[in-house]
């Protein structure tokens, strides 16, 4: 990111794994990632561009910009493999109804009504969304562990094949969190 004549900062670079000089994995050490993050920041900071010139003060805020945003998303192994799905052309949309999971048809049926009798008044559905809560939880920990393993077969092997799985468990993960998080709300609701 520096010349290598005249040390002079350069425009830094738009790939979050470039700018951390990691290889393209969805794997990465958090604790690599926070030291190469704080190093970065010091020698990145605009504080110590103050007396160049104006063009290295802006190369300076456009690089702690861009270093903030992708240590947030690195850091997260999900963000990641959305970053990586999206530098390799995978579209990443919202889940949409349509895209239930086949397998959770029953159980999403099962509980939108378990959900209208709540917000009805019906405080005996409270049991019957208190274990949906839990099993999909656990699907989300399953699905978390599937991730792991696909991450894991990903930095071995790269593959569009091996992103195509990841982006649909992805799908799936998206799907059950936002499972988890409706029951929660209607099982916790601001007081």
């Amino acid at each position: 990111m520096f010349c290598a004549a005249c040390n002079s900062l350069q425009p830094p670079p738009e790939d979050y794994y470039t700018l951390f000089g990691f290889a393209h994995s969805l794997r990465l050490s958090k604790e690599d990632l926070e030291q190469r993050f704080y190093a970065l920041s010091r020698k990145l900071h605009p504080d110590r561009f103050m007396r160049r010139p104006e063009q290295e003060r802006q190369y300076s805020l456009e690089a702690s910009s861009i270093l903030n945003d992708a240590y947030r998303t690195l850091k997260d192994p999900i963000k990641r493999a959305e970053y990586v799905l999206r530098q390799e052309g995978f579209d990443i949309g919202e889940q949409r109804s349509k895209d239930v999971p086949p397998e959770l048809l029953e159980e999403v049926f099962e509980l939108n009504m378990a959900l209208e009798e709540m917000r009805g008044g019906d405080d005996s559905a409270r049991p019957q969304l208190e274990q949906a809560e839990a099993n999909f939880t656990k699907m989300m920990s399953d699905v978390d562990n599937q991730l792991q393993a696909l991450f894991e077969n990903y930095d071995r092997a790269p593959s569009r094949e091996t992103l195509a799985e990841v982006r649909g468990v992805l799908n799936r993960r998206k799907y059950i969190q936002n499972l988890v998080d409706e029951v929660h709300s209607e099982l916790t609701p601001d007081t």
